[in-house]
């Protein structure tokens, strides 16, 4: 069964052709990182027109490098929420024209379900039930994922995510767009204990995390820094808010497998490319003989090969949308559309 899936929940206008959930047939991206480096994080006016431009070419290429027509596809599925509301809203009324046109059925797409699903992809023999830790710049949460369309939220943050953090206390630095990314780079020759960060927890909510606290220190100690005519080292700075936000996110997901009994334990997010995030897991993981799933990198990032491999399963289980389907900035995970 192929499908052919549409992405464009942020800034990455993506399509992608996905043979039964597991086998990539195409994968097209549009980036506009270069463009949002100018401002320094992505502007969502800019990132809608720019998913306007791409999108058609680029399905076309990713039907053309897949060896197929519209004729070929099975079922077209489109990340319908959470995400930039214009930018969503770009991908859903592209994947509602297809679906009219060539009247093929219309799967809707939750983003962090598909970034889950990014490990199907790597990992063939990956199955439900698991644990998952879903960790991007916009979400962090602890997910039970007993099938491969029913979850149960273990944890999640409070206030900003694992990935804004990062992000911001990158920009704080003077690091470009994207944050994360170099904030990850310039880490890693610097000192993890060079600052010492503070350790979030949420009282009573062993599973939650809260990272604004985090954020807010690196930005008053590198404004104090300034006043005082002090340098402030981006390396060590970055490598010990890396360290306290990895610290936070291993101990939680820790507790959770012990707790809810689980032995598979499975990475996604774009902040499940962070280098330091990745080693620390595995240690833990090997420390109990638990098997750790984690995307290539190159899956990490948005694409449309995750939406495509959730799609299947999504299909599977029966989800269909109508021509009213309409883009949804927020939505939870284990909600239904």
């Amino acid at each position: 069964m192929k499908i052919l899936a549409i992405e464009s929940s942020c800034d990455e206008t993506a399509t992608a052709v996905v043979e039964d959930g597991r086998k990539v047939l195409s994968s097209v991206i549009a980036s506009q990182v270069e463009e949002h480096k100018l401002y320094g994080g992505v502007v969502p006016e800019i990132a809608s027109r720019r998913h306007t431009e791409a999108i058609s070419q680029i399905t076309e290429q990713a039907l053309s490098d897949a060896g197929c027509t519209m004729d070929d596809i099975d079922a077209i599925a489109v990340t319908a929420a959470p995400g930039l509301i214009g930018a969503l809203l770009v991908g859903v009324n592209f994947a509602k024209g297809l679906s009219l046109k060539f009247d093929k059925p219309l799967v809707p797409v939750h983003h962090l379900r598909s970034h889950i699903a990014s490990n199907y992809i790597t990992s063939p023999d990956l199955k439900p039930p698991f644990l998952a830790l879903v960790v991007s710049g916009g979400h962090t949460h602890l997910v039970e994922v007993k099938s491969y369309t029913e979850y149960n939220i273990i944890g999640c943050t409070r206030d900003d995510a694992a990935g804004e953090c990062m992000d911001k206390s990158a920009r704080t630095l003077g690091l470009p767009y994207p944050g994360g990314l170099n904030l990850d780079k310039a880490a890693a020759s610097g000192d993890p204990t060079a600052y010492k960060m503070p350790h979030p927890r949420v009282e009573g909510a062993p599973y939650d995390f809260s990272f604004s606290g985090l954020k807010t220190f690196v930005i008053n100690t590198v404004h104090k820094c300034e006043q005082k005519g002090e340098t402030v080292s981006v390396e060590d700075m970055g490598a010990s808010v890396i360290a306290a936000v990895v610290r936070s996110l291993v101990e939680n997901t820790e507790k959770a497998a012990i707790e809810f009994k689980y032995d598979k334990i499975v990475l996604a997010g774009g902040v499940s490319a962070n280098s330091v995030l990745r080693r620390e897991m595995q240690k833990c993981c090997d420390s109990h003989g638990w098997e750790l799933y984690m995307p290539d990198l190159k899956l990490c990032g948005d694409n449309a090969a995750m939406v495509g491999a959730q799609g299947y399963y999504e299909y599977i289980a029966g989800s269909r949308a109508t021509l009213d389907l309409n883009a949804r900035a927020t939505m939870p995970i284990n909600e239904e559309f």
